[in-house]
């Protein structure tokens, strides 16, 4: 039997300083530009870069390289699907367009796999301070995604140490007699 490994916890000692740390922010195409700018708000304000990326769960991970990007693949070796460059061109056609005015240095990563998983590793590479992530539109299909998966947001907050930035994309009324409605 192997020795038991230790997970690093979170501490004082591992926390990156916001000044000087780029942020990351996780994109969604269709999501609203709300945490695009929030993202970017954030990095102005520290005057670092942003890191913009998005996963494709339809992929997987084959090799991470430390500059944060990843050499992927379709997770059938059977079906030869290159929408994957459509979709990149038009998430940085997107994100040039949102970001056209907010006077930061942007970078765009395409990720595969697992959201959190393709999320921390680009946070730790770029040596991010934060993550800023958006939360499901309220529904009752978001509320079963979340039921059963558990949120994106909740996932990195559990698995790596870096704050976790969550926008708000839909405010649900507090007064809603059913809170799976």
């Amino acid at each position: 039997m192997s020795p038991m490994r230790e997970t690093p916890q979170p501490h004082s000692s591992r926390l990156t300083p916001f000044a000087g740390h780029p942020v990351v922010a996780g994109i969604v195409p269709g999501q609203p530009e709300l945490v695009t700018l929030t993202a970017a708000s954030w990095a102005a304000a520290l005057h670092v870069d942003l890191y913009a990326g998005y996963v494709d769960t339809s992929r997987i991970t084959v090799t991470e390289y430390p500059d944060g990007t990843v050499h992927h693949s379709e997770m059938s070796v059977d079906v030869a699907d290159d929408s994957w460059r459509e979709r990149s061109e038009q998430i940085q056609t997107f994100l040039g367009e949102v970001l056209a005015d907010s006077g930061i240095t942007w970078h765009f990563r395409y990720l595969a796999g697992r959201p959190d998983r393709s999320l921390t590793h680009l946070a730790r590479a770029v040596d991010a301070s934060a993550l800023v992530v958006g939360t499901h539109s309220p529904g009752i299909s978001s509320r079963w995604h979340d039921f059963m998966d558990g949120s994106m947001a909740a996932r990195l907050a559990h698995h790596q140490h870096r704050p976790v930035l969550v926008v708000p994309l839909q405010v649900v009324d507090w007064h809603a007699a059913n809170p799976w409605q």
